[in-house]
């Protein structure tokens, strides 16, 4: 399971609101197109609350997802499934994250069990989603996690510098 923003995209204050502004990290495609091949779930369960505040819609998200399959797909990967929160953190739903909701959600969706399995994120919200269900966390040092890490929040976990370096040691240890 990987968060998106700050994971898989540069992340920014401000939101990501259109596909113009959605910008993979460095090494993110390849890697999530390697975890594709070797044969495991992927799922994405994200926060973006970009929806409930207005900033953009939920066909919005659909259209950077839709790209950002559309990228996998000529490495030759595929995210099996797009979750995600449109709530902002004033309504107090079940799946924004801290919450587990989504990751519950992903795995009855895509039939795998939440016990052990990594969640890549960078931030408190991400350790403590992973947490609650008995997922593994995993905080990459891209986007927010170099000061998610320095505030020592989320801690203590797996830590790697980017999803390339996580997708790497999963992969040596299959």
């Amino acid at each position: 399971m990987l968060d998106r923003d700050g994971v898989i995209n540069v992340d920014s204050d401000a939101y990501i609101k259109s596909v113009d502004e959605w910008h993979p990290l460095p090494g993110s495609l390849d890697a999530i197109a390697r975890l594709s091949r070797a044969g495991w779930v992927i799922a994405v369960c994200t926060n973006q609350s970009g929806v409930g505040r207005g900033l953009f819609t939920d066909d919005t998200v659909s259209a950077i997802h839709a790209e950002l399959q559309r990228r996998l797909a000529a490495l030759g990967g595929r995210v099996d499934g797009f979750f995600y929160c449109p709530h902002t953190p004033e309504a107090d739903c079940s799946c924004r994250k801290p919450k587990p909701g989504l990751l519950t959600q992903a795995a009855a969706a895509l039939s795998f069990p939440l016990q052990g399995t990594p969640f890549v994120g960078d931030s408190r919200r991400d350790t403590d989603a992973a947490r609650a269900v008995g997922a593994t966390p995993v905080l990459v040092r891209t986007g927010k996690g170099t000061r998610t890490i320095a505030d020592g929040a989320g801690l203590p976990c797996w830590i790697e510098d980017d999803l390339m370096a996580v997708v790497t040691r999963l992969l040596d240890n299959d």
